[in-house]
């Protein structure tokens, strides 16, 4: 089999199972593991898939700028977003991290609840200036992309408070490579701010389901629930309805 049909070959089996495992592949074309490991290798190397232990998963397209991303799938943020503000209580502390989902949380707290919101994210701050919460606002380095501080300042801003829940933000979710973001400064601000919380959560539309983006924050297990659109495919949940990370519809 020649190399271009064996990439044709890998390309169609990531976009219909969503993951090459090397070895099975290999044996069922009865060619070498470390040919398929090569092509692997050199089409990673091209940004056409990931590679990841054993085999390779599908990348997650690049995100668009912060202002584009807040008028994609507006509807299905908002029902996350009114979902998961039922899940906080007056007197907690909330870590909000940043994101367009995440921001739809702050909209739909109330505005007398009485809590205290703890986030990175100057935008998601700025969503609560009406309210009767009390804001701490995280100072650092600004990343625009995701407009949240990262850096030195932030982690040891974090490192003094402790959060009843953190709702995360996060760029892929797969059952295997967990959640990851494609920011390596980011993902550290994300797997601190975890360590520090009671419980995490995550909002998580359709499409970040069974990738892997470069940088790994946390397994799923760790969370506390994955909230999701009620009308989301049953077959995309499958893999994370094992009992330890709660599935909260909205």
């Amino acid at each position: 089999m020649l190399t271009t049909q064996r990439r044709a070959m890998i390309s169609a089996r990531l976009a219909r199972d969503g993951q090459i495992v090397a070895k099975a592949l290999a044996d069922e074309l009865g060619l070498s593991e470390d040919t398929i490991r090569r092509d692997l290798r050199e089409m990673a190397a091209e940004g056409l898939l990931k590679r990841v232990h054993g085999g390779a998963l599908p990348l997650t397209p690049p995100l668009p700028d912060f202002a584009t991303r807040q008028a994609i799938a507006g509807n299905v943020k908002r029902r996350l977003g009114r979902r998961a503000a039922e899940l906080v209580k007056p007197g907690q502390v909330v870590f909000l991290d940043g994101g367009t989902t995440n921001a739809e949380i702050a909209r739909a707290l109330a505005y007398d609840l009485r809590v205290t919101i703890v986030t990175h994210s100057p935008t998601i701050a700025a969503e609560l200036e009406r309210h009767d919460a009390e804001v701490v606002l995280i100072g650092g380095r600004l990343y625009k992309h995701s407009m949240v501080t990262t850096g030195a300042a932030a982690l040891s801003a974090i490192e003094q408070i402790r959060a009843d829940i953190f709702f995360l933000g996060v760029t892929a979710i797969h059952p295997a490579h967990g959640l990851s973001t494609g920011d390596y400064e980011e993902a550290a601000i994300k797997r601190a701010i975890a360590r520090h919380a009671a419980e995490t959560y995550v909002l998580a539309t359709p499409e970040k389901f069974g990738s892997a983006s470069p940088h790994r924050i946390m397994s799923v297990g760790e969370l506390a629930g994955l909230v999701v659109p009620a009308d989301m495919e049953a077959d995309l949940l499958l893999p994370y309805q094992d009992g330890t990370t709660a599935l909260i519809t909205a």
